[in-house]
């Protein structure tokens, strides 16, 4: 899937939302049926912006994930119109990945069974590989196993599958909530049917420079990352993300070296963000 230069994806969607007007209690995804235009409105920035590669709104558009929240029939409505929205404003110029995220519940806790995982990812997968998505992004994993499942159900659609894990734990912030290391991360990953693995969310992007290096030496799969704009902090109740996009950009290049061949922002990177890390690409292709 990488070709010899470093791929320019996407910035954050929860954040930019709720600049726009997402309630702290509300479900993102859904807004692709009530507000398409504001969701519209996000992934038109990040294509202007430059991004090649942008994702859905789509992460949280599972039955397990949104049990409650929605039916199964209104999720299915919700994963075509992400798709939907985001190659209105590809308009050609990117492709769209779709976004799938964790299930919110717990193997190791007994909540959810590995069929049940199975059967939901599988059904998203499904839909959004139907409404015309050009790959799929498993992201912002913490179970490994849970993982595996999701690129499992991904891989049977046919498309090309992306699959990223959060790095947030342990005394250097490099593994995962469970412990998982990159190395260990990388095998399951490539053995599961990855096309391309990462890591996403959690942690900065000078946190997330030597996990690349890892994750490159452990794989000969093309990685990618997309770190958050710093760590969150709560200011007066929200979570707000020091980081500026002209220092989150300076160490681009550095990921770069480390081996990424995709790259992007998680959580509180913005439009702004993914101009700083083309200008970035371009000097460091110069």
């Amino acid at each position: 899937m990488a070709s010899g230069r470093t791929i320019l994806t996407d910035g954050a969607w929860g954040t930019e939302l709720q600049a726009l007007g997402l309630g702290p209690d509300e479900l993102p995804d859904l807004w692709n049926l009530s507000h398409p235009e504001r969701v519209e409105q996000v992934a038109r920035a990040y294509v202007e912006a430059g991004s090649e590669i942008i994702l859905t709104n789509t992460f949280r558009a599972n039955r397990l994930a949104a049990a409650g929240r929605a039916s199964e029939a209104e999720l299915a409505e919700v994963n075509r119109a992400g798709v939907a929205i985001s190659r209105r404003a590809a308009a050609g110029r990117a492709r769209v990945f779709a976004s799938i995220g964790p299930s919110g519940k717990l193997l190791m806790e007994g909540a959810i069974t590995a069929d049940d995982l199975r059967a939901a990812f599988a059904e998203q997968a499904e839909v959004l590989a139907a409404a015309g998505a050009d790959g799929l992004v498993i992201e912002t994993m913490s179970d490994l196993t849970e993982a595996s499942i999701a690129v499992a159900a991904a891989k049977a659609t046919g498309l090309p599958v992306v699959a990223c894990m959060v790095f947030d734990s342990g005394k250097n912030r490099d593994r995962t909530m469970m412990g998982v290391t990159p190395e260990q991360a990388a095998a399951a990953l490539a053995e599961a049917g990855a096309d391309v693995i990462g890591a996403n969310c959690g942690n900065g992007i000078a946190g997330y420079v030597p996990v690349c290096a890892r994750l490159r030496a452990a794989t000969h799969l093309p990685v990618w990352i997309k770190p958050n704009a710093g760590l969150p902090e709560l200011e007066g109740g929200r979570v707000v993300y020091r980081t500026a996009p002209e220092e989150f950009a300076r160490w681009v290049p550095d990921l770069v070296r480390a081996g990424a061949n995709y790259i992007g922002g998680c959580c509180g990177t913005t439009p702004a963000f993914i101009r700083a890390v083309r200008a970035a690409l371009e000097e460091a292709c110069a």
